[in-house]
């Protein structure tokens, strides 16, 4: 007999770790740019200044309460990046320094949750991306529910058990596996050419002719 709304999923189709790869050290915007520019997570910010890439393993928990969250720390793989739906509460942090450090310790890739954490000061001295809405002092509750590798919400944006997360200073952007090596060699080719601009910059070689030109299409009116 089904129970949902508390069950755990422990089957999930992570895409090949190469193609995770590809996504290190580009920055979130480029690889944005290269999906329409609507794939970005809003409103959740990074407590500390460490990048994060990883494989999202989900997790949905009733407001407050982290019972299902400190299951999942246990059963994610190495990489994975715990994504948790608290459903926005602001009320109660869902996690702290005690259960980042032991997902630090297992391997996991960060934590990206849709709530607030606390211990703000020992995070930020933590080697290990945290992304949330914000902090609360008050602790959470473990009366349990919730469910493990179903699709969640985070950040206004859908997010799936094997999505590619890529998030830095700027946010977090979800990249689906199928849609990864082609995304992946776009973003990086932006990335180069953004690069070479930025010499041309340095070097007063910049035209920007374009930009008068486009608006003169447009119709501009220019009064002297």
């Amino acid at each position: 007999m089904s129970n949902v709304g508390f069950r755990q999923f422990t089957n999930i189709n992570r895409p090949d770790r190469s193609i995770v790869e590809m996504f290190r050290g580009v920055p979130s915007p480029n690889i944005d740019d290269n999906m329409n520019r609507i794939y970005a997570l809003t409103g959740l910010k990074p407590f500390n200044g460490v990048p994060l890439l990883g494989t999202a393993f989900t997790v949905k928990v009733p407001a407050g309460d982290n019972l299902m969250f400190n299951r999942a720390i246990d059963l994610a793989l190495r990489g994975d990046v715990l994504v948790v739906d608290g459903g926005a509460s602001m009320e109660r942090a869902l996690c702290g320094e005690i259960m980042i450090s032991h997902a630090k310790h297992r391997g996991l890739a960060g934590f990206v949750i849709n709530g607030c954490i606390r211990d703000v000061d020992a995070i930020a001295a933590i080697d290990f991306p945290v992304f949330a809405l914000g902090s609360n002092p008050n602790g959470p509750l473990k009366n349990g529910l919730g469910e493990i590798n179903v699709p969640v919400v985070a950040g206004g944006m859908a997010i799936l058990p094997g999505d590619i997360l890529i998030g830095d200073a700027d946010g977090i952007v979800v990249v689906r596996p199928q849609d990864a090596a082609e995304v992946a060699a776009k973003a990086a080719k932006q990335n180069e050419s953004e690069r070479k601009l930025l010499e041309s910059i340095a070097a007063g070689k910049w035209d920007r002719s374009s930009f008068a030109a486009i608006l003169a299409e447009k119709g501009c009116e220019i009064i002297i």
